[in-house]
């Protein structure tokens, strides 16, 4: 089994603000993909490739009627921020099921969809996983977009993403539950976990983003 990182979750205070920060770091600007009913969130995209997505995040003030906190601590995020990322699994049961086996905190799978401003309707299923207390996620949560185009053809292009790591105090177990859901990925040992992604835009200058 072979899983690929779908896509990062670049949490912000406000949307237009992360929006810009993005716009502002690759020179190429984030499209509005949707509202997450239920959520409390909404999003803008960036493609960083094909099959890989940069998400724009944030709380989505429309939304008064939603009681839990926004996933990942994105609702107390002072500035953007790298927050967490999905990978893509061959079999999405079978990464569940490996994942709890090799300790990973995966729920049951769940049912999605957001409304995009052109009126589709975007569905997946994913797997959440519980985070830090602090909402950051070093290890991925799992999606799988089923029938649905991948959120990336539809994403504004020209930036990719060319290096992306974890930051743990004890790599060799968090590159062992990395395994188990078929995902290879260099894990760097840090006192403080992290994340970190390089993507190159249009000028060809590199930027990082960091959580």
């Amino acid at each position: 089994m072979h899983a690929t990182v779908d896509h990062l979750l670049y949490g912000s205070p406000d949307l237009e603000l992360g929006i810009a920060e993005v716009e502002r770091l690759t020179g190429v600007r984030p499209v509005y993909g949707g509202r997450h009913p239920g959520l409390g969130t909404h999003n803008a995209l960036l493609s960083l490739g094909a099959g890989v997505y940069l998400e724009v995040i944030a709380p989505d003030p429309s939304q008064v009627d939603v009681v839990q906190e926004p996933p990942y601590g994105i609702g107390s995020l002072a500035a953007p921020a790298l927050r967490a990322w999905a990978v893509a699994p061959g079999d999405l049961e079978t990464a569940v099921r490996n994942g709890r086996a090799a300790g990973i905190d995966y729920g049951n799978v769940t049912a999605h969809s957001r409304r995009t401003p052109d009126g589709d309707d975007v569905r997946w299923r994913m797997a959440t996983l519980r985070a830090r207390e602090d909402g950051l996620a070093v290890l991925p949560f799992l999606i799988d977009w089923g029938s649905t185009p991948h959120p990336s053809e539809r994403a504004p292009g020209g930036v990719r993403l060319v290096q992306f790591r974890t930051f743990a105090s004890d790599p060799i177990r968090i590159q062992g539950q990395l395994r188990a859901v078929g995902v290879e990925l260099p894990v760097s040992a840090a006192e403080t976990p992290g994340l970190e992604a390089v993507l190159v835009g249009p000028s060809g200058r590199e930027v990082v983003l960091r959580s």
